[in-house]
C-alpha cells in the first residue's frame, strides 16, 4: 500500500474515532482529551529539547492531570494548578543543577499551550457549539488545501510553511464560514451573522495555531511531531489548529450565545 493509501486509511480511522468520542461525550470525551493532551505535551517537549531546552516533563504531566481533575473538583481551581506549576518549575531551577530559567519557562508554556487550551473543549460538551470547534478547524484546513493547491500563487509564510498561500488562507476562511453556517442552519443556531463572525475569527486563529506549531517544528528541525497517526504525524500535527480554536469558540459562545 502506498503512502497515500496509508494516509487515507489512517485519516478515516482517526475521523471515525473522533466523531464517536464527540457523540458519546461525558467521560469518554474527557478521558480522550486527557490522553490526547499528555501525548501532545510529550511531543512538544520532545521537540523543544532539540533546540537546547530541557523541560521538567514530570511537572508538565502532573499539571495536565491536575487541570483534568479541576473539571470535576470544587476544591481545585485553574489558578491553583497554574500557580503550583509555576512555583514547581521555578523551584526546579534551584534544586536541579542542570535546569535554568528557560527550562522552567518552556515547562509552563507547554502546560498552558496544550492541556489548558485544549481542555476548553470540555466546557462545550453537550452543546451544539462543541462541533463548531472541529468544523472551523477542519473546514479551514480542507478548503485551504483545495483552494491553495488550485489557485495558490502568493506565499503566505514561506519561511515557516512554504506550501501555504494567501489564496489558500482566504479559501480556508471562506470554507470555514460555509460549513459552519450550514451546520448552524441545520441545528437552528442563531443569529447566523454572529455565527459567521465566529467562523471568520475562528478560521484566522485556527491558521495561526497551525503556523505556530509549524514554526516550532521549523526551529526544532523536525518534519513531524510524532508518528502515532501513519501518514499524518503526531497528535500535535493533527490538533495544532484545534488547540487555538477551542478557547475562541468557547468564549465567543459563552459571551454571545449561552
Amino acid at each position: 500500500m502506498g503512502d497515500l493509501g496509508v494516509r487515507l486509511i489512517s485519516g478515516i480511522i482517526g475521523l471515525a474515532l473522533l466523531v464517536g468520542v464527540l457523540l458519546l461525550g461525558g467521560h469518554y470525551l474527557s478521558f480522550a482529551l486527557l490522553a490526547l493532551a499528555i501525548i501532545a505535551l510529550k511531543e512538544f517537549y520532545s521537540a523543544v529539547i532539540k533546540i537546547g531546552t530541557k523541560p521538567i516533563s514530570i511537572i508538565g504531566y502532573v499539571g495536565t492531570v491536575l487541570l483534568y481533575i479541576e473539571q470535576y473538583s470544587e476544591t481545585i481551581s485553574i489558578g491553583l494548578v497554574v500557580s503550583l506549576c509555576i512555583v514547581a518549575s521555578l523551584s526546579a531551577t534551584v534544586l536541579l543543577n542542570d535546569r535554568d530559567i528557560r527550562d522552567a519557562a518552556i515547562t509552563v508554556i507547554g502546560i498552558l499551550y496544550i492541556p489548558y487550551l485544549l481542555f476548553h473543549i470540555l466546557y462545550l460538551d453537550g452543546s451544539n457549539y462543541l462541533w463548531i470547534v472541529f468544523l472551523i478547524a477542519f473546514g479551514t484546513d480542507t478548503f485551504a488545501y483545495l483552494v491553495g493547491s488550485k489557485f495558490g500563487k502568493r506565499k503566505l509564510c514561506p519561511e515557516i510553511s512554504p506550501k501555504k498561500s494567501v489564496e489558500g488562507a482566504l479559501g480556508g476562511i471562506a470554507g470555514s464560514i460555509l460549513v459552519t453556517m450550514v451546520y448552524s442552519s441545520l441545528f437552528d443556531l442563531s443569529p447566523l451573522w454572529s455565527i459567521g463572525i465566529l467562523a471568520l475569527v475562528g478560521s484566522i486563529v485556527s491558521q495561526l495555531g497551525d503556523l505556530t506549531a509549524s514554526r516550532i517544528k521549523r526551529i526544532a528541525g523536525i518534519k513531524d511531531y510524532g508518528k502515532i497517526m501513519p501518514g499524518h504525524g503526531g497528535m500535535m500535527d493533527r490538533f495544532d489548529s484545534i488547540i487555538f480554536t477551542a478557547p475562541i469558540v468557547y468564549y465567543y459562545a459563552y459571551y454571545f450565545f449561552m
